[in-house]
């Protein structure tokens, strides 16, 4: 019998528990309203740099502010990556900048000339969840470089070990790129990637962060170098998360780390193959592997959350991906998992905007909620859900070939396109069939 969804039942088995190592599953209040001109907001047009406080700790980011016609969009810079915040409203003095397709926001009222004082807010954390905020207008560096001593180098490909507050361990890549400028880079898991970090080298001192909307991070990192020279040899640092994640880290250089292999990391319980499930799409009606529409075709079950970065990363990969490809006999399910605060109005809402801002033109479904055991539940064929997202391959006669644990996004550089080029091999090797 398929596995038939009750989004009630799903939140009560859930709790609040967290979904993944990478992506970290943190609903929506509404925020009044009327659209902002540049002089009401505060938000004047120009570069900024935003510090989140946080643990004793600044997270900053730098941001862009545009004013055409009146109005202003923010788009906030990782890096390479450009995310553009085209959601906001004014009420009185308060400013509401929505955060994509997140169910978060940046909720600030201007101090002064060119300054900003305010809260990131998260809607769905189950609990209240607010992280002060300030920005000053002006080019700054991300982090003041105060040593005069000479910066030692973190550039290369690390072997790392993170321990979270509970003494658990996890293994991951770093990988860094250290110019005169800066450095920038990402730590993938086995669960996906920290996506893009920048930062500066301070002696032998490096800082690291990102603020995509959902997840704000800060990576600290001491380097321990050889008595007679500048090589380092060991990394010991602190990674900080949002209102209260902290874990610890060591690294030792070395260019050929690599993660397990995630096509590796959980498989189909014996006896089994293929999924037997049937959810409601977000569209009406149901969604399930038996239908019609998927017969005959290789199939591609992605499970995914709209809260989570990584997913988002997968979407932005697979939604062209889908429409270049879907001739060619290929079907993608979206299934969401959203989080354990959500009521099913507010899941659907959530996973429709996602649908619209990144153009998905696959098929979604609510599945269940952010937890990995309560997901795992859904999917009983299935030895284990160890991550958002987790994406699985069925053949032509709907049988699962391949489950694909995480995701390295495009922060990753070459890891990503060795992600695209994995998940092309496979389908192709699939439809050759």
């Amino acid at each position: 019998m398929p596995v038939a969804f009750s989004f009630r039942k799903a939140i009560a088995g859930a709790g609040l528990a967290l979904a993944a190592v990478a992506c970290q599953s943190n609903s929506t209040t509404s925020e009044t309203t009327a659209a902002p001109d540049a002089a009401a907001s505060g938000l004047s047009a120009g570069t900024w740099r935003g510090v989140l406080s946080t643990q004793g700790q600044e997270i900053p980011f730098l941001f862009d502010v545009a004013t055409a016609g009146g109005s202003p969009t923010v788009t906030l810079r990782n890096g390479e990556e450009r995310l553009k915040l085209d959601e906001i409203t004014t009420a009185g003095d308060s400013t509401t900048i929505r955060l994509g397709v997140f169910d978060a926001a940046l909720v600030v009222r201007a101090d002064g000339t060119d300054k900003l004082q305010g809260a990131w807010v998260k809607y769905d954390a189950g609990k209240p969840y607010r992280v002060p905020f300030a920005a000053e207008k002006g080019a700054q560096p991300l982090f003041p470089v105060m040593a005069d001593q000479k910066a030692l180098s973190f550039d290369g490909t690390w072997k790392v070990t993170f321990k979270d507050e509970e003494g658990k361990t996890y293994p991951a890549v770093g990988v860094f790129t250290q110019t005169p400028a800066g450095i920038t880079g990402t730590f993938l898991t086995s669960t996906g990637d920290y996506r893009y970090l920048s930062g500066q080298v301070d002696g032998n001192t490096m800082k690291l962060s990102t603020f995509d909307g959902s997840h704000g991070f800060l990576f600290t990192g001491n380097k321990l170098s050889d008595t007679n020279s500048d090589t380092i040899t060991l990394i010991n640092g602190d990674f900080y998360s949002g209102l209260s994640g902290h874990e610890t880290w060591t690294a030792t250089l070395d260019p050929t780390a690599k993660l397990p292999d995630a096509n590796a990391l959980t498989g189909m319980k014996p006896g089994q193959k293929k999924l037997d499930f049937k959810f409601p799409s977000i569209a009406g009606g149901t969604l399930s592997p038996t239908d019609a529409k998927y017969q005959g075709k290789v199939v591609v079950v992605q499970m995914l959350g709209s809260w989570c970065p990584n997913c988002m990363d997968e979407t932005n990969f697979l939604a062209p991906w889908y429409e270049q490809n879907k001739q060619r006999g290929v079907e993608i399910i979206g299934l969401g998992y959203e989080r354990a605060s959500d009521d099913e109005a507010t899941a659907k809402r959530k996973l429709t905007k996602m649908k619209q801002r990144l153009n998905v033109g696959y098929d979604l479904a609510l599945a269940g909620v952010a937890d990995k055991d309560a997901a795992g539940k859904t999917l009983p064929q299935i030895q284990k859900v160890l991550a958002f997202p987790t994406t699985i391959f069925l053949d032509k006669k709907g049988e699962v070939r391949t489950i694909h644990t995480g995701f390295s996004g495009p922060g990753t550089g070459k890891y990503y396109e060795q992600e695209k080029a994995d998940f092309n091999k496979t389908i192709d090797q699939l439809l050759a069939e």
